[in-house]
């Protein structure tokens, strides 16, 4: 591997050589796992960048600062990576041979992620300035653009040939989709929750649909079961994306990494908040109206107004109990591949984990 100012440190033929965990480890181990196999990967694909590329690259997954020394950062959770290889393991892979696809799905996603910063102005992002903030728009937006080519690069190099690429791909259109239609909510008074849902599916559900489909893949699995867990990750997308919204209003900072009711200040319409909307009350008529108000809503006081009156309004446990529901689907989904159960325990794991944080 290379540092962003060229030094080597670890082979790419390391990634994969991580010691699995047994089947019945808990869900954070399995992240630890995964960002343990893909982090040797990811290094050394980011190495192939531009320099000035990988110089953001790098600092947006947390490898180093903005002059390229290295930092004890990192680049996030590893949700996306765990779900590839745990996908692959219940498909019956060895370990370690769907490190690549894991790799993909995680430089697809902070592309993702460099550009949402971008649009929605977060000034932050894993507790730190926003690589936009620091490298500029157009660096960082560059940076995301090459990630993401470099993700479509190494599913073609995991040698399954087309129907990996195609899912990435179709992943990333939809994702793309998604994206516009959060846009022109920001426009709109009148989103419904069937809307926000739907958008929701193709911003945080395609891609984790794919993460699973990719593992499915690279375990051998047939169309079938690969449909099942790829149907079982969006669901799960969907439980994740409402927790997600959760703690962007209710959350705490320390955790998330961005300020207390960064959704709200920027008049995001997230899950929560569209449930509260379309509730019909009269805290829903307030919520609009603060919502409707130039400039957004800058002061404390108000923030914690607008939570208030979203918590008032039923928000937060409308989208508490679709978190809980998307989940039940999402299982039901993972039993209906017919997998043997034991291949498909720590993937049951993490989902009922990831689907039952602190909202």
């Amino acid at each position: 591997m290379t540092t962003a100012g060229g030094t080597r440190t670890r082979n790419a033929t390391e990634a994969g050589t991580a010691a699995e965990p047994p089947g019945d480890a808990g869900p954070e181990t399995w992240l630890r796992h995964a960002r343990e196999v893909t982090d040797p990967v990811l290094r050394e694909a980011v190495r192939t960048l531009h320099p000035r590329a990988r110089t953001v690259a790098g600092y947006h997954l947390g490898w180093w600062d903005a002059q390229g020394r290295p930092v004890p950062a990192g680049w996030g959770k590893a949700v996306r990576p765990a779900l590839v290889l745990l996908a692959a393991r219940a498909a019956g892979a060895r370990p370690g041979t769907a490190g690549s696809s894991a790799a993909a799905v995680q430089l697809a996603h902070d592309s993702s992620l460099l550009h949402d910063d971008i649009i929605d102005r977060d000034a932050t992002r894993r507790h730190r300035p926003a690589a936009w903030r620091v490298f500029g728009l157009a660096g960082a937006l560059l940076a995301g653009d090459a990630m993401l080519a470099l993700a479509v690069s190494l599913v073609r190099e995991d040698g399954r040939g087309t129907p990996a690429g195609t899912a990435l791909n179709e992943a990333v259109q939809q994702f793309i989709g998604g994206q516009f239609e959060d846009i022109g909510f920001e426009q709109r008074a009148d989103v419904s929750l069937t809307e926000c849902t739907t958008m929701a599916s193709r911003k945080t559900g395609a891609l984790m649909g794919a993460a699973c489909r990719l593992g499915a893949l690279a375990g051998g699995a047939d169309e079938t079961r690969a449909a099942g867990l790829d149907a079982f990750g969006r669901s799960l997308g969907l439980a994740f994306q409402h927790v997600d919204d959760l703690l962007g209003i209710w959350g705490d900072p320390g955790a998330t990494g961005k300020p207390a009711g960064a959704d709200l200040h920027a008049r995001k319409k997230s899950l929560p908040v569209v449930a509260a909307l379309s509730s019909g009350t009269p805290e829903a008529a307030e919520l609009t109206a603060l919502y409707a108000r130039d400039p957004s809503l800058d002061d404390a006081e108000t923030l914690r107004r607008a939570a208030a009156l979203a918590e008032r309004a039923g928000g937060r446990r409308r989208s508490a109990d679709l978190a809980r529901r998307h989940l039940s689907e999402a299982l039901d989904h993972l039993d209906g591949t017919g997998l043997p159960r034991p291949g498909t325990r720590p993937l049951r794991t993490l989902a009922q984990w990831l689907a039952g944080r602190d909202h």
